[in-house]
């Protein structure tokens, strides 16, 4: 029920008069029955504009940590993203992938939408990065339709540490809905699996048309911590006085 306060009367008019996003393609999901939005993911604020704008209920999987801060505050936070659809899934340990791929299954034989960010996590500066394969699974295992996601104008609007969204024009663009039953039975195949996630990211790459890295985004940021952190011990801060 807090779902359809928050779509329709809390929070999803104020997204759409602040960001105004224009929408394309609307006409690829599917009124009923079960499919999985994969999309690029660039602001915080995506989890909550294409909710906003789609007729149906989607589902989420979102990182654990949304769910689990301390005190009021993380409390309230992990109430706000249970109440908005969302599913906390512990990205850690080896079990984290078979973890998402069961709790995607589960939405999915309800009948229902399920929304994947198949990168794994938010963009960091703005490019398209390597697709994990989780989406494969679940696209070949429920036997369901992929449709392809670009949001564009989000990362401009709330990059990665700013809370407050500015104003910024916002296109939410869905692409033709991908086949994937000649793959059938075939979820265990690797090299199937690597074909399919890229086959979803070039949909997505060609909606969005950002700048792709066949890299995954975690190992990027990761080195780019690490080469921040060195060259901070490297050369120092001295205080001025």
């Amino acid at each position: 029920m807090f779902y359809y306060v928050l779509k329709y009367v809390l929070l999803g008019p104020l997204l759409r008069l602040v960001f105004r996003p224009r929408i394309e393609g609307l006409e690829h999901i599917p009124a009923s029955g079960p499919a999985i939005v994969a999309g690029n993911h660039l602001s915080f604020s995506d989890h909550f504009l294409m909710p906003a704008i789609l007729k149906r209920r989607i589902t989420f999987l979102a990182k654990a940590e949304y769910f689990t801060g301390p005190g009021i505050k993380g409390r309230l936070t992990a109430a706000f993203f249970r109440s908005a659809g969302q599913i906390p899934v512990d990205r850690s340990g080896k079990d984290a992938g078979q973890a998402a791929i069961r709790e995607g299954l589960g939405v999915l034989r309800r009948d229902e939408l399920l929304g994947i960010y198949p990168e794994g996590t938010r963009s960091h500066d703005g490019r398209l990065y390597k697709g994990k394969v989780g989406v494969a699974v679940m696209a070949l295992k429920a036997g369901v339709p992929v449709i392809p996601c670009a949001m564009i104008g989000t990362f401009e609007a709330q990059p990665p540490g700013q809370k407050i969204p500015s104003l910024h024009p916002v296109v939410i663009r869905f692409g033709k809905p991908l086949d994937f039953s000649r793959y059938a039975g075939m979820e265990n195949e690797k090299a199937i699996l690597r074909a399919v996630t890229d086959e979803i990211m070039y949909a997505i790459l060609t909606l969005s048309e950002q700048e792709y890295v066949d890299r995954y985004a975690a190992v990027v940021k990761a080195e780019e911590a690490a080469e921040v952190s060195a060259q901070a011990r490297k050369f120092p801060r001295i205080p001025l006085s």
